[in-house]
């Protein structure tokens, strides 16, 4: 039986894609501009995501659906316990914990990792091609939004066990293909890849009022050097 669940999903998740695009946090992060509080939060909650993701996943290797699309190149828990060291220091775990938003996405993970495990294709599907089609590109804009030294603070973009990214795309969705779904099953999994999206976005709402914030403070203590600078000036001239 094939699917073509690959196809399905690009398709059935269009809208969400485009919605999640269009969040304040994640355009101001295509912009370049990036603040370092509320990225190490983003980085916190992953952390939290992906263990989830990846300890369910691992649980059902021997899935007779999930086993075709099991590929532990892709976890990326190690990677964000790399940035969260760097970020938050050796202590990291005694600081970090989930938000609202985030501790609602794993739950969910959690959730039909116990009652419909084959949904979990949905949640790899979200997370992970997007991390490989768009990994490099966010993680150079980090970099300079930051002021980051390359490969600090950065491990989560890279796929070390990955050679050759582009193509290991195109095993992923052949692989998804050929899953041995029904229509039906392929729509639910389609409808859970939408619910995804909407989790990721909830968590970068969470995060836009964390960077206004820090960009109004940043431009109000610009102001305010600026007036000081002036002051400065005018009093040296008298």
């Amino acid at each position: 039986m094939t699917s073509n669940l690959a196809t399905k999903l690009r398709e059935g998740t269009k809208k969400s894609h485009s919605m999640a695009e269009n969040v304040g946090f994640v355009k101001c992060f295509l912009k370049g501009v990036v603040e370092k509080t509320s990225y190490r939060k983003l980085v916190a909650n992953l952390y939290f995501v992906y263990s989830a993701m990846e300890e369910e996943m691992e649980r059902h290797r021997d899935h007779p659906i999930l086993s075709k699309v099991y590929f532990p190149q892709l976890n990326r828990k190690s990677s964000l316990e790399q940035d969260l060291q760097f970020y938050f220091g050796a202590n990291w775990r005694e600081q970090v914990a989930p938000s609202p938003a985030g501790q609602a996405y794993v739950q969910r993970i959690r959730e039909v990792s116990n009652t419909a495990p084959e949904l979990l294709v949905a949640h790899s599907y979200t997370r992970y091609l997007g991390d490989l089609s768009g990994g490099q590109i966010l993680k150079k804009i980090a970099v300079q939004a930051m002021n980051l030294t390359d490969g600090e603070g950065t491990a989560f973009y890279e796929f070390q066990d990955i050679a050759d990214e582009k193509a290991f795309k195109a095993s992923y969705r052949q692989a998804m293909d050929t899953l041995p779904v029904d229509e039906a099953k392929a729509d639910e999994i389609v409808g859970e890849a939408n619910a995804a999206f909407g989790m990721n976005m909830k968590m970068f709402n969470e995060l836009e009022g964390n960077l206004i914030k820090a960009i109004g403070q940043m431009l109000f203590n610009t102001l305010t050097r600026r007036r000081t600078r002036g002051s400065t000036e005018l009093a040296t001239a008298d």
